[in-house]
């Protein structure tokens, strides 16, 4: 089985983007604010979104699952209030769980929280069970940065994560550590923010204890782990003058990084310098980079190729990156698949 651990639902109908136009211009003009039975999303238009869009390129490139979430750069929570991100964040996972229960062999739920620059993140807990109980999520995404580039919340070694981490801990919920929409123009949303949120995210655990607060808690860090393995000597320098233990023993019983890079010296790289264990498979297909590789003739994204094409994995370490690893860093995931004879 390949399982993919990073998809988003970019491709949702117009209609969903539509109601969001409408809840933005409610902040400034109330009389504008849609309610959210206003908007009414048919099976069918998302039978079409999928089946002509992730499902087909999954089928085409041999994926068997794919763990999906509300398309990230969309979850924008430095907009409006909590009410607002609360709202949007109950829609949008509404959604996906909906395709994951129209298409229960190929999609599962991984949920956004309705965070907000300066909110208390225990306010997320609510959606959180809600999206664990009802929905069946196997993930959460948390977003370190709320205000969209300006970095105005504490680092996540911080009390204030806590209750989040609580939560994960008491649900077996791993949590993809990724950020939103850019609102800095100094930071590309996709070539920036994300890859610098990535290592952010690492050094911020890197310098804490976090983890022996929370000896089981998993982070996922997207898009390959950003600037991490390129400069993993950095990482275990730094480490070592914060008199830390050794990376290995210090961060990577708890930090995984996914396959999200599109090239194959990347994957090379990657899979050279983080120990087969603490790589997933992951593409994030019709996403940040949709285009063809005018080099290989094939789609940036199709990151299967670049893991069967590395000489630094065996048969042994491929079905890890594949299948083994996903298993064992989403417990629940692996319950789930069980439960249907997989």
């Amino acid at each position: 089985m390949i399982i993919d651990i990073h998809g988003h639902y970019t491709t949702a109908p117009k209609a969903l983007e539509d109601w969001r136009a409408r809840q933005i211009a409610g902040l400034t003009d109330p009389s504008q604010a849609p309610k959210a039975s206003d908007l009414s999303i048919s099976d069918d238009a998302l039978i079409e979104s999928i089946e002509t869009n992730q499902l087909a390129k999954m089928r085409e490139r041999g994926l068997d699952l794919t763990v999906f979430s509300p398309r990230a750069s969309f979850m924008a929570h430095h907009i409006g209030d909590f009410q607002t991100s609360a709202t949007w964040a109950a829609i949008c996972n509404e959604l996906c769980h909906r395709v994951a229960r129209l298409f229960p062999d190929h999609f599962i739920g991984a949920a956004m929280l309705p965070q907000s620059p300066g909110v208390d993140p225990k306010t997320c807990l609510p959606e959180l069970e809600k999206c664990v109980t009802e929905y069946g999520v196997v993930a959460i995404n948390l977003n370190p940065d709320p205000s969209g580039g300006h970095w105005t919340s504490p680092p996540l070694s911080d009390r204030s994560w806590y209750p989040i981490y609580e939560a994960m801990v008491a649900y077996d919920l791993p949590a993809m550590i990724h950020v939103s929409t850019s609102c800095n123009a100094c930071f590309h949303t996709t070539g920036a923010h994300y890859l610098n949120a990535d290592t952010t995210a690492f050094m911020q655990c890197l310098t804490s204890d976090l983890f022996k607060d929370f000896p089981t808690l998993k982070f996922i860090i997207p898009h390959g782990g950003g600037a991490v393995p390129y400069h993993w000597g950095r990482f275990r320098g730094l480490a070592q003058e914060l008199k830390k233990p050794q990376l290995r023993e210090h961060l990577l019983h708890n930090i995984f990084f996914d396959t999200c890079v599109y090239h194959q010296p990347g994957i090379d790289l990657l899979t050279t310098v983080i120990p087969v264990d603490n790589i997933l498979f992951a593409s994030e297909m019709i996403g940040a980079v949709r285009g063809i590789d005018p080099e290989t003739g094939h789609a940036y994204d199709d990151t299967r190729r670049y893991i069967d094409a590395t000489l630094n994995l065996s048969d042994e370490d491929r079905f890890k990156v594949y299948e083994g690893n996903a298993r064992r860093v989403y417990p629940r995931l692996d319950r789930a698949l069980k439960a249907k004879g997989r």
